[in-house]
């Protein structure tokens, strides 16, 4: 009789749709309930591959404490003004956290991640239908060969539609990388490391895929703003 892999544990189990838990009232709550995640392969844009590497040298640490304090605290290492809302069971396999962004141009993007995998030493969200990417970004630490505890942010993406592709070539992708290169910078230095992050990015492929062009009807960001300009409206009907 065939058994379990010995890391099925570590794995999202049968995930086909999101299902969102309790969240903050400030909390904006939509894009979430009911997608589908969504994988590079599925994706619109070219597929590109972010890596952001930071060595913990100095610092008294082991890769599973670091992994520990990450997924405890994972919005405080987050740039500012971007918000990450755990699940209240925290960052394990399965659970969804809801996301409220600060895309340029004062544009906000509400939506949500998928912990698809998560053990004592790396964890991986993956993306919903929606959201400006399709992919997987995987946090995780090592010990080097030296004994050095070492970092690394890693991304596999695509846009999600043809809108979101028009605003990576305008600078997204550009703003995209920075983000995680922040993250790994304010990691580090919550360890008392002043950061030295290495930064790779690499087109994996160039081909956009035209046959995914309809992901634009569940752009998340044009729900966003849509819902905010009927702000006044849910206000008056609340009266």
């Amino acid at each position: 009789m065939d058994s379990e892999p010995r890391d099925a544990a570590y794995w999202a189990k049968n995930v086909t749709t999101l299902k969102l838990g309790k969240v903050p009232a400030k909390a904006v709550n939509l894009n979430v309930t009911g997608r589908r995640v969504v994988g590079p392969v599925q994706g619109f844009g070219k597929m590109w591959q972010k890596t952001a590497r930071v060595e913990l040298r100095g610092a008294d640490v082991t890769p599973d404490e670091v992994i520990r304090t990450w997924k405890a605290e994972f919005q405080r290492f987050w740039p500012e003004r971007n918000w990450f809302y755990a699940p209240l069971t925290g960052i394990a396999p399965g659970e969804v956290a809801l996301l409220n962004l600060n895309l340029p141009g004062r544009m906000k993007l509400s939506t949500g991640v998928l912990v698809l995998y998560a053990d004592d030493e790396s964890f991986t969200l993956m993306t919903p239908e929606g959201h400006m990417l399709a992919g997987w970004i995987t946090f995780s630490a090592l010990a080097a060969d030296d004994g050095v505890t070492v970092v690394q942010i890693q991304a596999l993406e695509r846009t999600n539609d043809p809108l979101y592709e028009l605003g990576y070539m305008l600078g997204g992708n550009r703003l995209n990388t920075r983000f995680w290169v922040q993250t790994a910078e304010n990691l580090a230095r919550h360890f008392g490391v002043e950061p030295k992050v290495e930064s790779q990015v690499v087109c994996v492929d160039r081909r956009r895929q035209w046959r995914k062009a309809g992901n634009l009807s569940k752009n998340a960001a044009v729900r966003t703003f849509l819902w905010t300009l009927a702000t006044p409206v849910r206000w008056l009907r609340g009266r």
